[in-house]
């Protein structure tokens, strides 16, 4: 479940920091493409940042503009489709770029390439995330480059940043300018990927914004942010209902109707503990659940939590701040039924905008 207000407060800051700025900030699909509210959304952005022909198109459809594709690799058979509903198009390699090349400058329409960049430093401590570890497939380092900047080339992009503050950024920065700033003067945009959490309590947007001006007035290039999680950051909950309470050696399982392999994943990636509504972490006096989901993978599991009183079956809980990489994650494992989506407007009222049936789980597999 969504909250407009909460929502429009994300996308009027936002659009403040472009417009101050003078970068162009575009939603990454990676993060948030629940296009059910791009009508709201086209209110104050005007693109979006594609990572396979999907999202390019769905950009396209949704939200009428085309693409800054990006994707590790590239296969010939779609390419002619990525080229149709995208503007900017971003190599991972410089073999994906002379593979693909040719059809760019052949294009109708004037395609802007870009190549990923590994400036080889970041400070995310998630392994998971972290695009620069050692011996990582994701971007051109500094030495791939010694023969110059290939010809057609106009951008370059990077994206090491993860829910990461400004002073994250102007320290990268310093890195890309040092390593990768003499080949500045031949392109004509940088973008800057994503990671940037500006609707964060406490992110500094006056500084992001005066670091943004210094670079473009430093260097001429046009500016590209592609944030996701913060356009969807604390704008929504997904409520769950207890099913089942079972205890085995002292510890007390509410068991959900949703899950957590299949509708939270990243909080058994990451892994990281999610926060709910009414709840805490353990007290002593206090009832102590840990809480499991309703597929059969041992550890869909995750807490524990103190409750204010004890769970039934029939209760609520409502976990917070799950709209920004659970939808896009989410999986049909175990055909465990999806939650539905819906929006609370402004006017105080719930809008159902889709349920999921079996027909969304059987036409995935066959």
């Amino acid at each position: 479940m969504i909250d407009e207000d909460r929502f429009r407060k994300n996308l009027s800051l936002i659009k403040h920091v472009a417009d101050e700025s003078g970068a162009e900030i575009i939603l990454a699909f990676k993060g948030f493409a629940m296009w059910g509210v791009f009508d709201i959304l086209k209110e104050y952005v005007g693109g979006a940042a594609a990572s396979s022909v999907h999202e390019a198109r769905l950009c396209f459809e949704e939200i009428g503009a085309l693409a800054h594709t990006y994707s590790p690799v590239f296969k010939k058979d779609e390419f002619r489709e990525i080229l149709k509903y995208s503007s900017h198009v971003t190599f991972n390699s410089l073999s994906q770029y002379g593979k693909f090349s040719g059809s760019i400058m052949k294009n109708r329409r004037k395609i802007s390439p870009g190549l990923r960049i590994n400036p080889e430093f970041s400070e995310i401590s998630h392994g998971l995330y972290n695009p620069c570890s050692p011996g990582s497939r994701l971007g051109i380092t500094v030495e791939d480059l010694s023969g110059g900047i290939p010809e057609g080339i106009e951008g370059l992009h990077f994206h090491v940043l993860f829910e990461a503050d400004s002073f994250a950024l102007e320290k990268v920065l310093k890195v890309v300018e040092s390593k990768f700033g003499k080949f500045f003067r031949q392109l004509k945009w940088i973008n800057m990927g994503g990671g940037h959490l500006i609707t964060r309590k406490g992110y500094d947007t006056k500084h992001l914004i005066r670091i943004i001006k210094d670079f473009r007035k430093r260097t001429g290039l046009h500016v590209i942010l592609e944030p996701g999680s913060a356009f969807a950051w604390e704008t929504g909950e997904l409520v769950s209902t207890v099913e089942d309470i079972v205890e085995n050696q002292g510890i007390r399982t509410a068991i959900l109707d949703v899950s957590f392999t299949a509708h939270m994943p990243d909080c058994l990636e990451m892994p990281y503990k999610p926060s709910i509504f009414g709840a805490t972490e353990p007290v002593n006096g206090k009832p102590v659940y840990r809480l499991g989901g309703n597929s059969c993978l041992s550890g869909d599991v995750m807490g524990e939590w103190s409750f204010e009183n004890d769970l039934k079956a029939g209760d609520k809980v409502i976990f917070l701040d799950m709209i920004h990489y659970t939808m896009v994650k989410t999986t049909t494992f175990n055909g465990v039924q999806h939650p539905a989506i819906g929006i609370w407007t402004r006017d105080n009222k719930l809008r159902l905008i889709r349920e999921f049936g079996y027909m969304d789980y059987k036409n995935r597999l066959s």
